[in-house]
């Protein structure tokens, strides 16, 4: 029998207005991955901060290795052994590996005066070799990959010597071979007694890295699944508590035949070689492709975030000169960023302003300042036409969930009234309840006239959305495909054409 590591009973929390966890529980032993799954808002990244020390609970017991403990600040959960990962690095970019692994606990020498850079850098060589890790402890973690920055974030938690690593998100930003060998580590560490905590939205990774997942919904815990004993459909339905079929395929859809906006011969210095494709209306052109094949950079120089070098756009029959993202919006172009934390929001404004940005013009006066009263109103009807979970139009965005904050990114193109919205990746870290819920608001602004370029490196998400699935490779389109022509091979046969 495993050695408990960690019992959580009865936890609750509570925000101004919003009751976070309600009678939590759950358990993890050595050497065991146990995931913990659930809707965006339910309650998973409050439970990890109580358990980290950045939130503290307001009642209930969480007990590790034996005895009651109440983990007053991320300093105090180090020290007990208790390590989180987050889904956003937090490195020092402008550092080294080994500075980043031991930072605050440096050794020094000289009375502590100065750095002892040659036994920093052994200890952290050491630490890396036992994980197998093929980095080097004087790397600059800025010039590193995402993926290899991800690995430095683990050495960093085992150097701790603790028992429990919490891991949030880790492989939403890793290609599959990264992913595996993330994979490799945590079997390894699980072999080596240490209780692992993953918190994921990929389900299908599920089978493959845990021994237990525990689901929970609305802040309450649902059930507790042994991982080779379930299945997707069971853990999609415990999560939403209703039935979501996530293999669905888009019943044939008649479109008017009209062309709204027409590319022709797009280029840019470093990728995009001479891309050309017509948009009908109210159609879902989805765009896949495998990493750096240049969908995102398609539609960054598209919106003219970035430079071509050659090509035009045709909107409407027409010619337009897009200069700038400004230009693009007056056209009717409306983009939606797959980082919107960083492009799509302002996380520390209310909803309200974040629906009314694109749209300022309308809600300022002749002297340039803010009317809000207006605004509100768009923003309730945004709220109710979208289904935007949030207490009211004042709630501040970092507070919502990612599927509501990305309710709130297309709403507030909708209150600008773009005809043509493009979407880049617009389920990433988003829960499977979320995601059927985005799907059905996409297929719903297509049948009802708007023209959609989707982005997606999920081909179930493609094959479920799209009319049309547009396939790029190395910064070409190798080709454009009907939907009931369509299946995940074909598609990747056309990905990789021009790869060796």
């Amino acid at each position: 029998m495993s050695q408990q590591l960690l019992l959580i009973e009865g936890v609750n929390k509570e925000f101004p207005g919003v009751k976070a966890l309600s009678n939590m529980q759950l358990n993890l032993n050595a050497g065991e991955v146990h995931a913990v799954v659930g809707e965006n808002g339910a309650g998973k990244s409050t439970l990890m901060k109580i358990l980290s020390g950045i939130y503290q609970k307001d009642s209930g017991s969480i007990t590790y290795k034996g005895d009651h403990v109440n983990v007053k600040n991320p300093s105090e959960a180090q020290h007990l052994g208790i390590s989180i990962i987050h889904q956003e690095i937090h490195l020092a970019p402008h550092l080294t590996v080994a500075q980043n692994i031991f930072i605050g606990r440096d050794p020094r020498r000289l009375g502590g005066l100065f750095l002892n850079e040659s036994a920093l850098n052994k200890m952290a060589q050491e630490l890396l070799n036992e994980l197998n890790l093929k980095i080097s402890p004087t790397e600059i973690v800025g010039k590193m990959t995402i993926a290899r920055q991800q690995m430095v974030e683990i050495a960093k938690a085992v150097s701790y010597r603790g028992s429990v690593i919490i891991m949030d998100e880790p492989t939403s930003s890793l290609t599959p071979t990264e992913t595996e060998a993330l994979f490799k580590i945590i079997r390894d560490l699980k072999a080596r007694g240490m209780g692992i905590i993953y918190i994921s939205h990929r389900l299908e990774e599920l089978n493959q890295i845990s021994d237990r997942i525990t689901v929970i919904r609305d802040g309450e815990f649902i059930k507790t699944l042994i991982a080779k004993d379930t299945n997707i459909d069971e853990i999609i339905s415990l999560m939403v508590g209703r039935h979501v079929d996530h293999n669905q395929r888009p019943a044939p859809r008649k479109l008017s035949g009209k062309t709204i906006l027409k590319v022709e011969n797009f280029s840019t210095k470093t990728l995009l070689k001479d891309v050309s494709f017509e948009l009908k209306e109210g159609e879902i052109l989805g765009f896949a492709g495998l990493m750096g094949s240049g969908r995102t950079e398609l539609a960054r120089a598209l919106i003219a975030a970035d430079p071509k070098t050659s090509g035009k756009v045709i909107f409407k029959d027409k010619e337009v000169n897009i200069e700038s993202p400004a230009d693009a919006v007056d056209a009717g172009i409306g983009y939606l960023s797959e980082d919107r934390k960083k492009y799509g929001l302002l996380l520390i404004q209310d909803v309200t302003f974040n629906i009314a940005v694109a749209s300022l013009r309308k809600f300022t006066n002749k002297f340039g300042f803010y009317k809000k009263s207006p605004a509100v109103g768009i923003a309730k009807e945004g709220i109710k036409t979208l289904g935007i979970k949030t207490p009211s139009e004042r709630q501040f965005l970092k507070n919502l969930s990612g599927g509501n904050q990305q309710k709130v990114v297309i709403s507030k193109w909708l209150a600008r009234d773009c005809e043509v919205l493009i979407f880049d990746e617009p389920t990433r870290g988003i829960d499977v309840g979320a995601k059927d819920e985005i799907y059905k608001l996409l297929t719903r602004l297509a049948s009802e006239g708007k023209s959609i370029i989707m982005i997606s490196s999920e081909l179930p998400e493609v094959l479920r959305l799209s009319d049309r699935i547009a396939v790029m490779c190395e910064g070409r389109l190798t080709g454009i495909v009907e939907n009931k022509d369509a299946d995940q091979n074909s598609i990747m046969q056309l990905a990789t054409k021009f790869r060796d």
